[in-house]
């Protein structure tokens, strides 16, 4: 068998998140205090009672994710005999998720995820007026169905061009537009007459994975250059190449580069499906990433751990 880790993305959270596990684990526990420590805030408390608008914010979901994931990865490593470089062959995360792969893979450390996260969180919501950007999901299309739809979105009245980019390729037939709202609106017109099944606009913050995000790469690249990166010791599948990287060069840009680009998450598993993985666990919140790979890779299993239940159920 040969295995991937896949980490999940924004979206995923839930009041409730890595209680169960922190109550039954010391290394689970260990993760959540670090992270509080590394924050400054309680942010544990805030995933395991919410409120949930609370605990939805950016700045709160991405790390909060980020440390669910890492103490189910801790919890599998002292107590479950895993050894990621001896049992895994490539890790990967969905937008964020990628931090998480990273700081698994031993190329961020914990608590520098952790604040990297916040910060990107910060500089995202930053980055646009609220109100003035959207992300919508066409669903039904494929990737370069979806690219036509968002080229002649981007021609506003008179001529004027606006932005509307893919954001994710999500696979399945799952493509997400961002851009300005007024782009992604007439993006969901047009995918409706286009073979659409539906086009919905998705209820977020912030248009991610788009030009309008350049001032919140800028901010994620002077927070790179500052932060000790280390070689992956596990491939990292990134998510704006579809390809591994392990140099500490090749993740800084390509972190900077994923704020404005395409997660492209179908390549992503079809990559690691064609370089032999049969057996995919979505380690963390939620089951999103399991859903999708299934419809990606035909043949491949995807398993979620994330509860008790779940990490007691792992094998090597």
């Amino acid at each position: 068998m040969s295995r991937a880790f896949i980490f999940p993305g924004q979206g995923s959270q839930a009041v409730g998140m890595g209680s169960a596990l922190a109550q039954d684990h010391a290394a689970a526990r260990a993760v959540f205090a670090e992270v509080d420590e590394a924050l400054g805030q309680n942010l544990s408390r805030l995933m395991f009672e919410g409120p949930a608008e609370e605990l939805t914010l950016t700045a709160n979901a991405q790390p909060a994710l980020m440390a669910s994931s890492i103490a189910v990865l801790r919890v599998l490593e002292t107590e479950y005999g895993l050894d990621l470089s001896r049992d895994v062959a490539f890790v990967a995360g969905h937008s964020l998720g990628e931090y998480s792969a990273l700081a698994a893979a031993g190329s961020l450390s914990l608590s520098d995820a952790a604040r990297l996260l916040r910060l990107r969180g910060e500089a995202m919501q930053k980055a646009v007026p609220v109100g003035s950007g959207a992300m919508a999901a066409l669903l039904g299309l494929d990737v370069e169905a979806a690219s036509a739809v968002a080229a002649e979105a981007r021609q506003g009245e008179a001529g004027q061009s606006e932005v509307c980019d893919v954001a994710n390729d999500n696979g399945a037939g799952q493509v997400v537009v961002s851009g300005t709202r007024a782009a992604v609106e007439r993006a969901v017109a047009l995918a409706q007459g286009r073979g659409a099944k539906r086009a919905v606009m998705l209820n977020v913050s912030a248009p991610f994975h788009c030009s309008l995000m350049a001032p919140a790469a800028e901010a994620m690249r002077a927070a790179l250059d500052a932060v000790d990166l280390r070689p992956a010791r596990v491939p990292v599948m990134a998510n704006v190449l579809a390809a591994p990287m392990s140099e500490p060069a090749a993740i800084r840009d390509a972190l900077v580069a994923q704020v404005t680009g395409t997660v492209r998450w179908r390549e992503c598993v079809a990559a690691m499906a064609a370089s032999g993985v049969d057996a995919f666990y979505e380690i963390g919140t939620g089951k999103v990433l399991s859903g999708l790979v299934k419809r990606i890779a035909a043949g491949t299993s995807a398993t979620p751990v994330g509860t008790p239940a779940e990490v007691a159920a792992f094998t090597l």
